[in-house]
């Protein structure tokens, strides 16, 4: 297998090296970035570059080139700590789905904001009582003629306070088996009966939100694909999410920084160096797997575990080389303190295992 770059890779990713060194030099840099690195601005500079939609279909106003390069200009960015999150989801998540699944009115609605890097989405999904359990989700839309009717609440709902949009997830019939009776739906954010209310993480980002709606109306054409459909259609958005290369270098600069200040006379501190670069090539290459379409299906599961734990363990490499810098209040330590939520967001490991033995291995049910 031929793993070398063609000369038009390398100079992309010259090209997002750059772009992302000069995003951090004007807004600072953050540790997983695409999840705490929120400017609007640098979102539009993307956009200049056509690297929000860049392997979305030409037809939906994308660039339709190949998915590696969306890999490559992701990976600079988030290596480097970038502020790629204003438009981090709708470029992964929100655009594809509407592409998918949206209407064509939909898609002439709300795609070019996401292309310009004019507009931010939210996904409505976690619940307090839900927990990775999407079936079980309760915020119900109530069918009211031309109209949906929301109540309920979310939790964990990252940018919902600066989102324009949220991608709902909720219930639109109990009827049935609990997964079948779930939709999406796209709610403007600005529609009144929504309250959000911030909480604020032990790293004080405040991008994780609760959110709550009381009677929330929105046209019946924001339903997203088919009525009761949105278990299978999460489950494909989930896909994008679980193994992209977002999951492996949201903290690379830190270890960059370890490398430089460890001791490496030392041959266990050699080993354990190359022990965690052999790490990344490994879930480089599961991440590959993914853009290329080349893993099974359901195998995002093995490489966001792979992955996530991989940046634990690199964290913990990162502590002990510090030691007491480690604590120093800075975007070093507030990238060490974000670690152990790598393993819980979009899915905690045990539930990766689970899907893992329950859809690829067909393991039978404990």
């Amino acid at each position: 297998m031929d793993f070398e770059w063609t000369p038009d890779q390398i100079a992309l990713r010259a090209k997002a090296a750059e772009v992302a060194a000069s995003g951090v030099a004007r807004f600072g840099r953050h540790a997983a970035s695409w999840m705490n690195g929120y400017s609007k601005e640098f979102s539009r500079e993307l956009s200049s570059h056509g690297w929000i939609g860049l392997i979305w279909p030409t037809e939906f106003g994308g660039g339709g080139r190949p998915p590696i390069e969306r890999l490559i200009v992701g990976e600079e960015m988030i290596k480097a700590g970038a502020p790629i999150a204003a438009s981090w989801f709708g470029d992964r998540q929100m655009g594809p789905a509407l592409i998918q699944y949206g209407t064509k009115e939909q898609q002439e609605k709300f795609l070019p904001g996401i292309l310009a890097g004019e507009t931010t989405w939210c996904i409505g999904m976690s619940e307090p009582n839900s927990g990775s359990d999407l079936a079980s989700l309760s915020t119900s839309a109530r069918d009211d003629g031309d109209e949906w009717v929301i109540n309920g609440q979310k939790i964990w709902t990252s940018f919902g306070g600066e989102a324009d949009y949220c991608y709902l997830i909720c219930r639109t019939s109990s009827d049935g088996p609990p997964h079948a009776g779930i939709s999406e739906i796209i709610v403007p954010m600005n529609t009144p009966g929504i309250e959000i209310r911030k909480i604020t993480d032990m790293t004080t980002n405040r991008h994780f939100c609760e959110v709550f709606y009381t009677d929330v109306r929105v046209p019946k054409e924001n339903l997203v694909g088919q009525i009761g459909g949105a278990f299978s259609q999460t489950m494909r958005q989930l896909e994008h999410e679980r193994g992209g290369i977002d999951r492996l270098v949201s903290t690379y600069f830190l270890f960059q920084e370890a490398c430089a200040m460890a001791d490496t006379t030392d041959d266990l501190v050699r080993q354990e160096i190359a022990k965690l670069e052999t790490g990344y090539r490994i879930g480089r290459i599961l991440v590959m797997r993914e853009v290329l379409k080349q893993a099974p299906a359901g195998f995002s599961a093995a490489t966001k575990c792979f992955c996530t734990e991989h940046q634990q363990r690199v964290d913990q490499f990162v502590s002990t080389v510090m030691g007491a810098n480690a604590m120093i209040w800075d975007d070093t330590a507030k990238g060490l303190a974000y670690s152990p939520g790598y393993t819980i967001m979009g899915g905690t490991s045990n539930v990766m295992r689970n899907i893992l033995g329950e859809r690829v291995l067909g393991l039978a049910k404990i």
